[in-house]
């Protein structure tokens, strides 16, 4: 294709200094002779038009592909809105347009309503290949061969590092001629070793841009706070899990009776991990050797000598994170180890009835005895806390609780991980959780069944289904077919009970973009959507209040959700965004912090801010007393919720600690962070020597 196809077009705005620093980094890796490398931006940061204008300025056919057609139609307005003449784009695989924007599905099917596990891992698995695919596929293949020199645009492309990696790699080998330029929000320090190497390989030198703190003080996002509501299991939840507990509970207190076993639990770990001796009385091995060779086993060590069950191992010393009881985690730890190493050697009958006693006791938190040792698996009671009811109870409190702060501006996304719970529920739950716990369509026919949040009109969508209390359904019916004659849809019914679909002759790429028109002018003030429809890629200035529901814990997905609420709104300048995460403990259940450690595992490496203006990652920006090891007492829920309460009525309080406007240096500082209990009286050469050694991490002033 000839260059001059696309003289007439220019990004319809004036470029951001980080856009213009990332092209001009991009095209130093071409002047390199390189074909390849990847963009990172913050989501908000306008990575489609750095793309497009890369591609725009190689002059080649442009191709790009994204994981959703909802992203696939917002390629296609950020083209048509190049200056003055952009050449066509379309959406045909023929490939018969200057630009052409296809989804991922082009090559390989994706559901972005599958449910996924814990790690945001779809539930199918399987990788695509080139000799696999659909003839569909194969066409689309055929004609990236013959379309000569072409650049490829790969947005969201951490997908492509767990879902079409080998894919991907056998198509960019039929390639040759192609330049490869992948985008994505995904900083490369938050990837695996595995991503890292794949990503190397598929898209060679990363061009980043700032963080998302310094995006923000530039002012190109909006300033955020992190919330979160903490919530106990419903009655009926807790006196299920205190089932499961009392039989744990059993069992660590048989594992304590030197009678259990032909070599007792506590002695083989005295043995093992105390005296670190062989049977043949060998030197005793350093602890910072045993500690460096088996890190879980020292850490769970240490926690049971905190806890009075251990001598503390000579040369060990306690960290924060072993000063409280020992979870389940730690006591399978330490068990497998024993069973391993111990118990499996046996043929004593003393070992096989403890062992009978184990295979017994382990599944009620989530594990269970192999010949090999103990195996993970998921967890009923984990399914509980992700999906217990009090979570989407607390969604009405919240969702009520910014109404009466931000009225007609609030802009409410509620995310989830599906549309409806499509796994069976183990038989172990029947009449414990609800078949659809945890699931989109619930969140939707409690929000409009509740008074207090009923007034937000609140509205599901997903790839499949649109959804909305009768009344609610009507109004975005008659919005729909007023903004886009041609669509063919039934007439919601009459009446105002439960919820109803909108059914007719549209697709996600058409109701999506409709629906979030009409949510950012208000037609609903709460969007309840899966993390594959309104996650990455999707695009409402308006959001500025996020409840997360997700079960994923990578940086990916974290990012990706996160972002949803930072862009700016022209429409509010003073735009502050909240995102809410909500917590369910059990407390006094061996696994009853489970999603607790979901929780951190989302914020670790996430920077917010502080009450106090200092920008850190982990939870302690969402509450100073919040460590990453333990949840708060339960006695002290209520409380922090009311704290959090109080800090999301102050949003200009928020915004003014983020100094938008002024200086900074945009790097991770690491700090160390001394306090003292409260009812210390600390001398003032005591608080010297702490000051000495704690420093805040703040964003310091940019040098001249």
């Amino acid at each position: 294709m000839d260059g001059a196809a696309f003289a007439g077009a220019r990004p319809p705005v004036p470029l951001r200094r980080h856009q213009t620093e990332a092209l001009d980094a991009l095209q130093a890796v071409l002047d390199g002779g390189g074909r390849r490398a990847w963009v990172v931006l913050p989501p908000g940061l306008g990575k489609t038009l750095t793309g497009l204008e890369a591609a725009r300025r190689l002059g080649d056919r442009i191709v790009a592909f994204g994981p959703n057609t909802a992203i696939q139609g917002q390629w296609l307005a950020e083209w048509n809105a190049f200056r003055p003449t952009p050449p066509p784009a379309g959406t045909d695989r023929a490939l018969t347009d200057a630009v052409t924007l296809l989804t991922y599905q082009s090559l390989a099917t994706f559901d972005p309503d599958a449910e996924v596990d814990e790690e945001g891992t779809g539930t199918r698995g399987e990788t695509a290949h080139l000799d696999r695919l659909r003839p569909q596929g194969r066409a689309l293949v055929a004609a990236l061969r013959d379309a000569g020199p072409v650049t490829l645009l790969l947005d969201e492309c951490h997908h492509l590092l767990d879902t079409w990696g080998e894919l991907l790699a056998e198509l960019l080998r039929e390639l040759p001629r192609a330049t490869v330029i992948g985008l994505t929000a995904t900083p490369p320090d938050r990837l695996t070793p595995s991503q890292a190497e794949l990503v190397h390989e598929l898209f060679g030198p990363v061009v980043e841009g700032p963080s998302i703190p310094a995006a923000v003080r530039e002012g190109h996002l909006a300033p955020y706070a992190e919330l979160a509501w903490l919530t106990t299991p419903t009655a009926d939840e807790q006196d299920w899990l205190a089932a499961g507990a009392e039989r744990f509970a059993a069992l660590t207190t048989d594992l304590l009776d030197p009678a259990f076993a032909a070599t007792p639990f506590l002695d083989w770990l005295d043995a093992r991990i105390v005296r670190r001796r062989t049977i043949a009385e060998e030197a005793v091995l350093p602890w910072h050797r045993f500690a460096r060779d088996h890190p879980d086993t020292a850490d769970a060590a240490l926690r049971f000598h905190h806890h009075g069950l251990l001598a503390l191992p000579v040369g060990a010393r306690l960290r924060e994170e072993h000063r409280h009881a020992p979870p389940a985690a730690d006591w399978v730890c330490l068990l497998d180890d024993w069973i391993r190493r111990c118990l499996l050697r046996s043929d004593d009958p003393r070992d096989a009835r403890a062992l009978e006693a184990l295979r017994t006791a382990l599944p009620s938190v989530g594990h269970r005895l192999t010949r090999a040792g103990i195996r993970a698996g998921r967890s009923p009671v984990d399914r509980v806390l992700a999906r217990s009811a009090a979570k989407t109870t607390a969604v009405r409190q919240i969702l009520a609780a910014e109404d009466d702060t931000l009225g007609h501006r609030l802009r409410a996304v509620v995310v989830c991980d599906h549309e409806r719970a499509t796994a069976t529920l183990p038989a172990s739950l029947d009449g414990v959780l609800t078949r659809e716990a945890g699931s989109a369509r619930l969140v939707l026919d409690q929000l409009a069944a509740d008074p207090r949040t009923a007034v937000l009109e609140p509205l599901l969508i997903t790839g499949r289904t649109v959804a909305a209390a009768p009344a609610t359904a009507r109004r975005f019916h008659a919005y729909a077919t007023g903004a886009d004659p041609r669509l063919r849809l039934d007439p919601p019914p009459a009446g105002d009970a439960g919820t109803v679909e909108i059914t007719g002759r549209w697709d996600s790429r058409r109701w999506v973009a409709l629906a979030t028109r009409f949510f950012e002018e208000g037609g609903t003030r709460a969007l309840v959507g899966t993390r594959g429809m309104l996650g990455e890629g999707w695009d409402a200035r308006g959001v500025n209040t996020l409840v997360d529901l997700t079960e994923a814990t990578t940086a990916t997905a974290v990012v990706q959700t996160r972002g949803r609420a930072l862009r700016t709104d022209p429409a509010w300048p003073g735009k502050t965004a909240h995102t809410w995460s909500v917590v369910c403990v059990a407390p006094g259940h061996p696994k009853g912090t489970g999603d607790w450690e979901r929780f951190v595992r989302k914020h670790d490496g996430c920077p917010g801010i502080t009450d106090a203006g200092e920008i850190v990652s982990g939870v302690a920006h969402v509450h100073a007393e919040l460590s990453p090891y333990a949840p708060p007492a339960e006695a002290d829920f209520d409380r922090f919720n009311a704290l959090m309460l109080r800090r999301a009525e102050n949003r200009g309080t928020t915004r003014e600690a983020w100094r938008v406007g002024s200086g900074y240096e945009d790097r991770l500082v690491h700090t160390v962070r001394v306090s003292l209990p409260e009812d210390a009286q600390p001398s003032p050469r005591r608080l010297n020597r702490a000051a000495r050694y704690s420093r805040p991490q703040r964003f310091p002033r940019r040098a001249a």
